[in-house]
């Protein structure tokens, strides 16, 4: 249930609404544009409390929210949500950021070169898997906290917030530790356990959608960390398994309008995975930004032969740096910002 309060209410006539819905047994959520605050009233039959509020005179109107997904979606929050980030990164404003670094962190020198090809392109976030999940049980499963060490200090040292992937729980306490954005990889969307970690630490969370996942799907599994009360939320479309397989998978650019349509979070797109070919993640990436996309994360490797995750879909340095100048282009076409 949606409790909209009167323009230019108090904050101790908001602190009264919340404490009311406290007191019912109920988790009082709180948005705040520009004009007007929302108290959202999550949980089994909160509607029979309506004319409790109504009655109150702070209180504009209530409304029941329709959508299955009730912090996510539009109804609860008409603006769109800008994800505030360390070093005054925001995402989700007129500001496109691209996440970009190796899929995974192999030693400390790779992201150190990594890292400077990326910030002197115009990259704004470090990215680098720590943990990793892979189909095989004896592909390389990454470094652990040694790698989240490499990627704090390079960080640091370039000014540049990082983002790696949670598999589990206890991971989520000990990525809050050294990255400034926690992933929620394809394969845990619907890792509901993990999800509610993640919504019950402070740090923003990227959720990629399921290889199978519809968008409703998505926003529910978003929904699960909204609840927790963490509201830095980032959805990512990474591609979706279809019947074609002439690509790793099928990047649905159709979900980021979608996604827009029905909910407030920003969204970011994921080409690496999106298509898995490296000759043609370029051409995505600028799709991506075309329909609307937030941001984009994106691989990158100055010796992709090497790499031990991968590497067919990572852009080497120089397609990287000549990406960025063209999604710049696309970026300024439809009203956005990418370099500074």
């Amino acid at each position: 249930m949606i409790i909209t309060l009167r323009k230019g209410t108090k904050q101790k006539e908001i602190t009264a609404v919340t404490e009311k819905v406290k007191g019912l047994g109920y988790k009082p959520h709180v948005s705040r544009g520009e004009d007007i605050t929302i108290i959202g009233m999550i949980g089994d039959s909160a509607e029979k409390y309506k004319e409790v509020f109504e009655a109150m005179d702070v209180v504009e109107h209530v409304n029941e929210i329709q959508k299955p997904y009730k912090l996510a979606s539009r109804e609860f929050k008409r603006e769109n949500t800008v994800v505030r980030v360390s070093r005054n990164v925001e995402i989700g404003g007129k500001k496109i950021h691209v996440m970009a670094g190796p899929c995974a962190i192999e030693s400390r020198d790779l992201m150190n070169d990594t890292g400077k090809i990326v910030k002197e392109a115009g990259g704004t976030i470090l990215r680098g898997g720590a943990f990793k999940p892979r189909s095989s049980p004896y592909a390389f499963q990454g470094l652990g906290e040694e790698g989240l060490k490499y990627m704090e200090a390079v960080g640091e040292k370039l000014h540049m917030p990082t983002i790696s992937e949670a598999m589990t729980v206890e991971q989520v306490e000990l990525l809050s530790k050294y990255c400034d954005i926690i992933q929620i990889g394809a394969r845990n969307m619907q890792n509901y356990d993990l999800l509610k970690a993640a919504g019950r630490q402070k740090k923003p969370v990227l959720l990629k959608r399921g290889m199978a996942a519809t968008v409703k799907e998505l926003l529910l599994s978003a929904e699960y960390i909204l609840s927790q009360g963490n509201y830095d939320v980032m959805l990512c479309e990474r591609g979706i398994r279809t019947f074609e397989d002439s690509t790793r998978f099928t990047m649905d650019l159709n979900a980021v309008p979608v996604l827009k349509k029905f909910s407030h979070l920003p969204v970011i797109l994921d080409p690496s995975h999106g298509i898995g070919i490296r000759e043609h993640v370029g051409t995505m990436a600028k799709a991506s930004i075309a329909v609307g996309a937030d941001g984009i994360i994106i691989e990158v490797h100055p010796r992709p032969e090497e790499a031990l995750s991968d590497g067919p879909q990572s852009l080497l340095p120089e397609q990287f740096r000549n990406l960025m100048k063209e999604l710049n282009l696309v970026a300024k076409a439809v009203g956005r910002e990418l370099l500074d």
